[in-house]
């Protein structure tokens, strides 16, 4: 539920400022925060980090920040060269992301590492517990699992991607939290790229003056907004569609890594999300079936009893359900070992540090 809050906040946060952004200028929005909120992201955060600039490093420092945007805004330079450059890398960094998402090793458990695996993430003999792959027919090591489509054991398994054709565990979860973010950064980069271009074209071209002047618009957001939206899908529909494409897939990456991320801080996996809920599902369905009996056995015995009152029926109404008394499971997570640690873990994994190789089990 947290997280469906946190998207929905996330894209009334980023609709408000591409709105200010691009519309801020507009006569309907003078005098609103939109108008105030357009103003400190073109103009104002700019003069106060001038400000900071100027109050902590001197004079000279704010001299040199002028003296950069001057070469760079003013004079010839290249700085757009660079940036085109800089964009081909960012498409490469993404291909490059894909390639070890799909084709790393996700920590595939076979005879010769089932040892190190076994030491590297004990049973916690609740959800996890002892026992033998009836396919690979080795120990089975906590937090892995045997995937029906690989075929093969994957240590701290998360879930198997068919997007990435491969599983992602314990050695790949790294590359496909860094492919969900940075693809997430070029999708919003290029709905942002597109806004600009397409505001432009709109002041450029004066298109809200001339439907004011000329055909006598009321100059409200409720008068002009259908007339552009008109204007902007007969002439920028497909750039239209693309940004809102743009959008709308940023904002499921943004999702997809908010929760893995949230995942990975907990030390916890997709896989033992679902085994704690089953878990704690059945703990409580044993725990009523107790309380159950209890109530039953008591109430058998209160029916013997010949000195037994009878009870009022409103009280006995409004009395509380035994059920509801039984207590909930609390998930006790093992492997939650503090944030910190958990953020090493899934960047640098245990089985590719140099003390993986030498661990190896104690003799039974």
């Amino acid at each position: 539920m947290a997280v469906n809050w946190l998207l929905i906040c996330h894209g009334l946060v980023t609709l408000t400022v591409v709105i200010s952004f691009l519309c801020g200028q507009w006569p309907i929005f003078q005098g609103t925060p939109i108008e105030r909120l357009h103003h400190f992201i073109t103009f104002g955060a700019y003069d106060y980090f001038l400000r900071f600039v100027g109050f902590v490093f001197g004079d000279k420092a704010r001299s040199l920040v002028l003296s950069i945007e001057r070469c760079c805004c003013d004079r010839p330079n290249p700085v757009l060269q660079a940036i085109l450059y800089t964009s081909l890398m960012a498409v490469g960094i993404g291909i490059v992301l894909f390639l070890l998402t799909s084709f790393s090793d996700p920590g595939t458990v076979k005879a010769g590492n089932v040892s190190e695996y076994l030491l590297a993430y004990p049973y916690d003999n609740i959800i996890y517990t002892e026992k033998e792959c009836s396919t690979c027919k080795i120990p089975k090591p906590a937090r892995s699992k045997h995937c029906s489509i690989c075929n093969r054991c994957v240590a701290r398994f998360d879930h198997h991607c068919g997007w990435m054709n491969n599983c992602i565990g314990e050695r790949n979860t790294r590359y496909f939290l860094a492919f969900l973010l940075w693809h997430c950064l070029l999708c919003i980069y290029g709905a942002i790229a597109l806004a600009l271009i397409i505001a432009g074209r709109l002041k450029e071209l004066r298109v809200v003056y001339i439907l004011t002047v000329y055909y006598g618009v009321g100059n409200s957001f409720c008068s002009l907004a259908p007339h552009v939206a008109q204007w902007l899908l007969s002439s920028y529909n497909t750039q239209l569609l693309l940004m809102v494409f743009l959008v709308i897939v940023s904002l499921l990456l943004a999702g997809f890594f908010g929760y893995h991320a949230n995942l990975c801080l907990t030390n916890t996996t997709t896989n033992e999300t679902f085994k704690w809920e089953d878990y704690i599902s059945w703990q409580r369905k044993l725990n009523e079936a107790r309380v159950s009996a209890a109530a039953l056995k008591a109430s058998i015995s209160g029916m013997s009893s010949e000195a037994k009152r009878p009870e009022n029926k409103c009280k006995s109404f409004f009395r509380r359900s035994p059920l509801e008394d039984s207590q909930v499971v609390a998930k006790e997570n093992k492997y939650d070992k503090g944030f910190f640690h958990n953020m090493f873990e899934v960047l640098f994994p245990l089985s590719t540090r140099p003390s993986f190789s030498k661990t190896k089990s104690k003799p039974s």
